[in-house]
């Protein structure tokens, strides 16, 4: 019986040499721990993160070269009081091909339902630099400001005549010595353009096989040319007939409206403008006085398309006090299930389903029946 007395201490409690090494080797796995992740944070990673950005009441102010001014700003047409606000989200980026973020970065980022991490070619494609894409993304603004106003007069009943003009040429296209920058398409094979969509279809109903005949305006003067279409292969496989230019829309606009916002760019605020302008030209409060945030591009035609970092534009219109949100319809699969308590999300595909959401949220009806982004 002694001996497993005497032995027993032996089997469960170290000397003082053995608590001394096993110290020892416990400072080393930590001295390894510590040099890993200070080499894990030192490493780029070929990831950006995604992140809520600033948030801009749209019927409020911005800052200007002198002060405070109006984001939105009407010009010698009667506008009215609005109350609450309409919150358009931006993404912050954190990352760009000359400074990733580390690991420790990446991974703190992972765990972090409000931060999304993708792939540093999602946004910068190879060869493409951050100045050129912060350039590309400042015309897509632009652009949509435009879109925008259109959008918004046309649901007001005005007439807003659209032009589709010649942008891009592409080298060695079929268009190219035949077309110039700036040149507007007004018909094909004698048919009026009334918009991109109709002008690509008329180019592929005409085919490869004969010129397509194009009456255009340069420089105030009216002309016909002819171009023999190409197919073209996307990077899907799927193809299609072309002439080897790309377009931009311009409109002849009846009111006169100012869009203030730099530093900002991208086109998914379109649908968010385009309310802000119907509030300010039309009387009471579009929104009831509520807080209201929401996303989506527009066309000059009221159509609401999808945009990047639905998830964190969420987050964001909940840290700035919305209670409730319109999201484009077709974001919906990223947004089901990925709401933060306390927000309410309607799903729209139009303007005018916008404008029904407003008006039930300002008249405190029943919004149950509008349409959701539901999980499954």
């Amino acid at each position: 019986m002694s001996l497993f007395a005497d032995e027993a201490p032996t089997a469960s409690a170290p000397t003082g040499q053995g608590r001394n090494r096993r110290a020892r080797f416990g400072w080393i796995v930590l001295s390894l721990s510590l040099v890993l992740l200070g080499a894990l944070s030192a490493v780029p990673a070929p990831y950006v993160i995604e992140q809520p950005g600033p948030v801009f009441n749209v019927l409020g102010t911005t800052e200007g070269d002198d002060g405070d001014v109006p984001l939105i700003e009407v010009h010698d047409e009667q506008t009215y009081d609005t109350g609450g606000t309409l919150d358009m989200l931006t993404v912050q980026l954190v990352g760009n091909p000359q400074r990733s973020p580390g690991w420790l970065d990446i991974v703190s980022a992972w765990f972090d339902p409000s931060r999304a991490v993708v792939p540093m070619d999602l946004y910068f494609p190879p060869g493409v630099t951050t100045e050129q894409r912060d350039e590309q993304n400042a015309t897509l603004m632009v652009d949509s400001q435009q879109d925008s106003v259109a959008a918004a007069l046309r649901e007001l009943g005005y007439e807003v005549p659209e032009h589709i003009v010649v942008a891009q040429i592409a080298e060695g296209a079929p268009a190219q010595g035949v077309l110039r920058l700036d040149d507007e398409i007004v018909a094909v094979d004698g048919t009026p353009v009334t918009g991109l969509a109709g002008l690509r279809d008329a180019i592929n109903a005409n085919g490869t096989d004969k010129p397509v005949t194009l009456d255009i305006v340069r420089g105030g003067a009216a002309s016909t040319v002819e171009i023999t279409p190409t197919t073209a292969t996307a990077s899907d496989g799927t193809t299609s007939t072309v002439i080897g230019i790309g377009t931009k829309t311009t409109y002849d606009l009846p009111v006169d409206i100012t869009i203030q916002l730099d530093n900002v760019g991208g086109p998914s605020a379109g649908m968010m403008f385009a309310l802000g302008m119907i509030d300010l030209l039309t009387p009471g409060e579009l929104n009831g006085g509520k807080d209201v945030a929401g996303t989506g591009t527009i066309d000059a035609d009221g159509n609401v398309g999808a945009i990047g970092g639905i998830r964190q534009k969420l987050f964001g219109a909940k840290d700035a006090g919305a209670e409730w949100f319109l999201a484009p319809e077709s974001n919906c699969d990223e947004v089901a299930g990925h709401v933060p308590d306390g927000l309410t999300v309607f799903a729209v595909k139009t303007l005018d389903d916008s404008l029904t959401a407003l008006k039930a949220i300002a008249d405190g009806a029943d919004t149950s029946k509008l349409p959701t982004c539901s999980a499954g």
